[in-house]
């Protein structure tokens, strides 16, 4: 670290380093006062300071004559008419984007102030426990630690995916500047999951290379993984823009992919899992980095559904019943590859559920993602097997059950270890 002492001792060294020689002075005085001095005569009346080349100046001088536009996505044009709110639209708005305010969608703003309030870090975690039950020949069953291996393998990457289509498709085409401050948000707490899961993985000392290609060497992994995937390929095209019934529903298309199946359905097995495994007292370090990350996505997922209903609301002439018939089929794509995923985790019974139980479970969620976007449950009287999920996510407060005091919900350090 530098001192003040540091700063003298190079303020020193300048002082003691040969001065630059000053160009030499002009033999001519300019012809009239009003010519301008050449850069060498501003050189030698400076000492040792050095203007640009004239012709480089000369330069940047004239593209700054020549400058009408922004050099951004958008022309600048100057004196337009200031917005209003009612300029405003989730997609294909002519509004300025750079213009927050004034607000259209409050719900949009408040979820972003409440995902800055719930910030958090991986390191605020405490790993010890978890790193000596790992160590340990007989602290996990083998079947508990497949859950853990497959939980980070498919984590680890999803989150990047979701990032991704974040970064490389959404945020382009989403055309209301209080939902885009959301998804920069939400992009930066994509960042912090994937940091988290890395952090369980260097603290277990885990194969980082068989944790993180997971999802392209287990199948099961795979499938969810190539399934999220597909529905970004479009849409990240450079040449892919909104504006017409087919474009426009590609984009919802998308947005249910991500938001209900990928972050609200395909999230829950794992998820469960492992904070089933916390409540037993087991790998409770990575229990509450998972407890941290399933808030942060269940907003992410309301975020989601208020999008698109949002979408409907203002263009609904795109959910046409063959659409909204083509959206179910994809959520049940979703729930069938995640039952399919909880099958392969869980061979046999463990942690309190078996593959039977969890399937039931993922009917459960796939029916409220379903009536969430306005459609009809496909699987009538499935009831959540699992209520303390429903406690973690749906309340404000709530008892951390990894320890024995109330925390407040958005507080990120209140689950801190002592």
């Amino acid at each position: 670290m530098l001192n003040w002492d540091e700063f003298h001792e190079d303020d020193n060294a300048v002082a003691e380093a040969p001065a630059v020689k000053a160009a030499p002075a002009p033999t001519t005085k300019p012809e009239t006062p009003q010519e301008e001095a050449r850069p060498e005569a501003v050189a030698e009346s400076r000492g040792s300071y050095q203007v640009a080349e004239g012709d480089r100046l000369a330069r940047a001088r004239k593209s700054l004559e020549e400058l009408d536009v922004a050099a951004g996505l958008e022309e600048l044009e100057m004196g337009a008419a200031r917005i209003e709110v009612d300029d405003k639209q989730m997609i294909n708005a002519r509004a300025d984007l750079n213009q927050l305010v004034p607000f259209k969608y409050e719900w949009a703003w408040q979820k972003y102030l409440d995902g800055s309030a719930n910030h958090w870090m991986p390191q605020e975690v405490n790993m010890n426990a978890d790193i000596a039950l790992w160590k340990s020949q007989e602290g996990l069953t083998a079947d508990e630690r497949r859950i853990v291996e497959r939980s980070l393998g498919y984590f680890s990457t999803a989150d990047s995916l979701v990032a991704n289509n974040l970064v490389l498709a959404l945020y382009r085409l989403i055309t209301n500047p209080e939902c885009r401050q959301y998804l920069l948000r939400q992009a930066f707490e994509e960042a912090i999951h994937t940091h988290a899961y890395q952090y369980c993985v260097e603290s277990l000392s885990m194969d980082e290379g068989a944790v993180f290609n997971m999802y392209r060497e287990v199948p099961s992994v795979a499938a969810k993984s190539a399934w999220s995937l597909k529905h970004t390929q479009s849409l990240a095209r450079p040449d892919f823009n909104t504006g017409t019934p087919e474009t426009d529903q590609e984009l919802l298309r998308n947005l249910v992919a991500f938001y209900c199946v990928t972050e609200g359905i395909f999230f829950y097995c794992g998820f469960s899992q492992i904070l089933s495994m916390g409540r037993r007292n087991k790998m409770t370090g990575v229990a509450e980095q998972f407890q941290y990350i399933l808030r942060d996505e269940s907003m992410h997922l309301n975020f989601g559904v208020d999008m698109i209903n949002q979408i409907k609301i203002e263009n609904p002439h795109l959910w046409t019943p063959e659409f909204q018939d083509e959206v179910t089929q994809m959520i049940l794509e979703g729930t069938e590859l995640e039952i399919a995923y909880a099958r392969d985790t869980m061979p046999r019974g463990v942690l309190g559920m078996n593959a039977a139980i969890m399937e039931e479970y993922l009917h459960f969620i796939c029916n409220r993602r379903l009536a969430q976007i306005g459609l009809k449950e496909q699987f009538l009287g499935a009831q959540n097997p699992f209520p303390w999920m429903s406690e973690i996510i749906d309340l404000r407060k709530e008892k951390n059950f990894f320890e024995t005091r109330v925390t407040e919900y958005q507080v990120g350090g209140a689950l801190s270890w002592d």
